[in-house]
């Protein structure tokens, strides 16, 4: 019998980045972590700012340390990207999704193409990031002047890797410039904005290969060629949700993090005026499929306090918020007044104050605080999916980093009423591991690729206690506060 074969995962998230190991064979899936290294934002005179250099940097040590592999792949958030110019050099570090430059921007877009009409097209919801306004403020910029070529992140580190260049199409599809329909650039969007689709590198698909290491990387590395690098679905979301261990159709999911995305896989967008005044979006999947999910805070709320707690021990907080009274206050977690970094835990005790809810006096509290409000928003997407596709499901699977977070998954459980499968931790890795595992004929379909997960990877149950009264009682007084 053949050993397995070993594939290497660029995993960029928003606070770490990592390059793991997956070896995959017809019964087996394995991962390791070869490195991992922080992805500390750099604010400058111009604004906030992602170190690019250290990232590619860490990703070279990581793959310097994972040894030889059959093939690389690469996935990051999404919205953000890197300018070249037409030597195909790097125009300053990429913009960061959080800098203030979009302030007011969406306004000017709606003006030219009116929200709801926008909608129609691209099938995503408002979020100030979303790389089309991106575009419209850089516009006036020297650097976009200069511009020959933009690159998502995930396609920048994989052309400094290969040194080809193209645009993978899950992560396009969060630039709203993509028809959900056709799978391909909305070009009416483009040329009422200005925007020259020119600047995108070709597109390309999960599974596509994306050209092979070059000879300086190789040497910096230590491995030996030809190394392939394969297209994954280089949204991380998209990857994290090939992951999910699914059986059947009737599913929910929600991947935790950073961000909380909470929704549905399905066949076909759905782009109604209803979907859209819920602030759902229509984000490319792989096979055809489209994430119809909601974009919600996350664990970002509770990351930003801790940092202004001083970084105490998480699992004190855990346990301080477990014996916390229940849902004694909850804020919308889906509120853009909490994207900006700082002052958090004030932040939240002036939304429970404004509310007219009791404020949180400890990290206990506002932890349990922060975590009845992200158990209440998976809820109401979970909900809100549902009615708008017309699409019913009888499980939640939670995948992601919030899966180490048991009083999360349980709290999930129970805002639902439905039974939540927790795992697997590192669900984007795996889903970027078996799309290159499927590229190189090692694993089937999509069904194939989630029955592999369901036997190999370590799942919890969480069953929902307590009915749902008052979660349902909670959301009235969030709405009516």
């Amino acid at each position: 019998m053949s050993s397995p074969r070993a594939y290497a995962a660029v995993d960029l998230g928003a606070s770490s980045g990592r390059v793991m190991v997956g070896r995959v064979g017809p019964d087996s899936l394995e991962l390791a972590e070869a490195h991992r290294f922080a992805n500390r934002p750099v604010r400058v005179p111009e604004g906030l700012r992602w170190d690019v250099l250290g990232l590619y940097a860490g990703v070279l040590d990581g793959l310097r340390a994972a040894g030889r592999v059959d093939s690389v792949g690469i996935d990051s958030w999404a919205v953000d990207y890197g300018l070249l110019d037409a030597d195909g050099a790097l125009l300053g570090n990429p913009v960061h999704y959080r800098d203030a430059r979009t302030e007011g921007v969406a306004e000017q877009v709606w003006a030219r193409i009116p929200a709801a009409e926008l909608y129609a097209r691209t099938g995503l919801q408002y979020a100030p990031f979303n790389t089309l306004y991106q575009l419209v403020a850089a516009r006036p910029s020297a650097q976009f002047a200069h511009a020959e070529r933009l690159l998502l992140v995930p396609d920048l580190v994989s052309y400094w890797l290969t040194g080809e260049q193209g645009t993978e199409l899950t992560n396009a599809s969060t630039t709203q410039l993509v028809d959900p329909r056709t799978r391909d650039w909305s070009y009416e969007v483009a040329d009422r904005l200005g925007i020259d689709l020119g600047l995108f590198a070709p597109l390309r698909r999960p599974g596509d290969p994306a050209g092979v290491l070059r000879p300086a990387v190789l040497e910096e590395t230590g491995l030996t060629g030809p190394v392939p690098v394969t297209a994954v679905g280089s949204h991380d979301t998209a990857s994290a949700v090939a992951a999910v261990p699914a059986v059947g159709e009737r599913f929910a999911y929600i991947c935790t993090g950073t961000w909380s995305l909470a929704g549905l896989e399905l066949t076909a967008p759905v782009l109604t005026e209803e979907s859209r005044a819920a602030n759902f979006t229509n984000e490319l999947g792989l096979d055809g499929t489209v994430r119809y999910l909601r974009n919600i805070m996350g664990l970002w709320l509770l990351q930003e306090c801790v940092r202004a707690w001083g970084d105490p021990e998480l699992g004190g907080l855990l346990r301080a918020a477990a014996g916390a009274p229940a849902l004694r206050s909850v804020v919308d977690a889906g509120d853009a007044g909490f994207l900006a970094p700082g002052r958090m835990p004030e932040r939240i005790a002036e939304a429970c104050r404004a509310s007219g809810q009791p404020v949180p006096r400890t990290p206990g509290e506002t932890t349990r605080c922060i975590l009845d409000s992200l158990a209440l928003a998976h809820r109401r997407a979970v909900a809100d999916a549902q009615r708008l596709a017309g699409h019913p499901v009888d499980t939640v699977y939670v995948v992601g980093g919030g899966t180490r977070n048991a009083l999360l998954c349980q709290l999930t459980a129970d805002a639902c009423g439905l039974p939540v499968v927790a795992g697997p931790a590192e669900a984007a890795a795996l889903g970027n591991v078996l799309v290159q595992a499927r590229a190189h004929g090692v694993v089937g379909d999509l069904a194939d690729m989630r029955r592999l997960l369901t036997r190999t990877q370590p799942l919890t149950r969480y069953v929902p206690r307590g009915g749902t009264v008052r979660w349902a009682a909670a959301e009235a007084r969030l709405a009516t506060g």
